[in-house]
């Protein structure tokens, strides 16, 4: 089994359900792997990446 096991939880080679958002920096409408949360800024690819600390 090894480090890849994770309860079961693992869905490897599974596509990821994706979810339409607007980016809370640029405004560009972009996908997210996660179901987002009203309140909570939401960041595309590019900003996202602008943000993250290296």
């Amino acid at each position: 089994m090894g480090n890849f096991d994770r309860g079961g939880r693992g869905n490897f080679g599974a596509p990821r359900e994706m979810h339409k958002a607007t980016c809370s920096e640029c405004g560009k409408e972009c996908e997210v792997p996660f179901k987002p949360t009203e309140g909570k800024p939401v960041y595309c690819r590019e900003c996202y990446a602008k943000k993250r600390p290296y």
